[in-house]
């Protein structure tokens, strides 16, 4: 679930990235609810009323992560000292709940739909507006997609697959009214479900990789293969165990203990240890590391199951 590429951007350039996501987020959802819900008015298309739907939630859901990443980029403080970083996937399950809440919203009105039919009106109408919402949302996914890549954000990749999402339901909702055109108007809420149905399986999606990080999920085995990498060129290492990683937010967070020659004195080891530390920041610039030193004399202890 988790992208192994590692955390190497500037911490003053992700931020700026992130927050600049937000709000074009925000911006785009916004304008893509006026354009549907007068769409929506003009067709009386239960599909468009599903993607009207769908992106009242985006814009919600947005304003949730914009107020989530401005928290979790705020320095450590005296009561949060590992900083906020964890506001990022409670934002993911709130935006979950959102989904799954405006999936059942849809399937309940299609379902009224199959068995009370009304006519689609000016529906040509309602495929020029979601074509251009197509257009805005493919424009907003790709500045999303190129900030994902760069800070990895859990709150604005939880974002990006509202807004694919986005662009499915529009997609198909264009299908629907083409149908209803064509005289199968019956089409229009049945597309409607499946829409619904994909939507709750994009909340399942964002649900557990928000669990997964806030139950402080190891990074992924590339990372802690590269970690391990780094240790392991310094000369005077003879060992290491117990390497443990967690992610909170924007952070990297890497503890683990060194083993090396029992002759050491504590300053050398000290040295060391510093010397490994600067080797891990150097390529990981966003962690906090933390580091034992251990007599290489020392039996580890037994590595943990699974």
């Amino acid at each position: 679930m988790h992208d192994a590429t590692p955390l190497t951007a500037d911490p003053a350039q992700t931020a700026r990235l992130m927050r600049r996501a937000t709000y074009a987020s925000v911006f785009t959802a916004t304008m893509l609810i006026v354009g549907k819900l007068a769409a929506a008015l003009l067709t009386g298309s239960v599909s468009v009323l599903a993607s009207l739907m769908d992106s009242m939630m985006d814009v919600a859901a947005s304003i949730i992560n914009l107020l989530a990443v401005h928290y979790s980029l705020q320095p450590p403080d005296r009561e949060h000292r590992f900083g906020h970083g964890k506001a990022e996937p409670l934002a993911g399950l709130v935006q979950a709940a959102f989904i799954a809440g405006s999936a059942v919203f849809l399937i309940l009105n299609a379902v009224d739909r199959l068995l009370h039919p009304q006519p689609i009106r000016d529906a040509l109408i309602g495929v020029g507006v979601l074509s251009f919402a197509m257009v805005a949302t493919g424009a907003l996914l790709l500045f999303q997609r190129y900030v994902i890549r760069r800070t990895q954000s859990t709150a604005i990749r939880a974002d990006a697959l509202h807004y694919a999402t986005d662009l499915l339901t529009n997609a198909a909702t264009i299908v629907a009214l083409g149908l209803a055109m064509l005289g199968w108007p019956s089409m229009d809420p049945i597309f409607a479900i499946g829409i619904a149905l994909y939507i709750l399986y994009s909340a399942g999606y964002i649900g557990y990789e928000s669990i997964q990080l806030l139950m402080d999920h190891e990074l992924p085995p590339e990372v802690h293969a590269r970690i391990r990498e780094i240790i392991r060129a310094h000369s005077q290492v003879r060992g290491m165990h117990e390497v443990r990683t967690r992610r909170s937010g924007q952070t990297y967070f890497i503890q683990l203990h060194l083993m090396m020659d029992d002759h050491l004195t504590l300053v050398e080891a000290h040295r060391v240890a510093d010397e490994v530390e600067a080797s891990l920041l150097a390529v990981f610039p966003n962690a906090d590391v933390l580091i034992h030193e251990d007599p290489n004399s020392e039996s580890p202890p037994q590595p943990l199951p699974g």
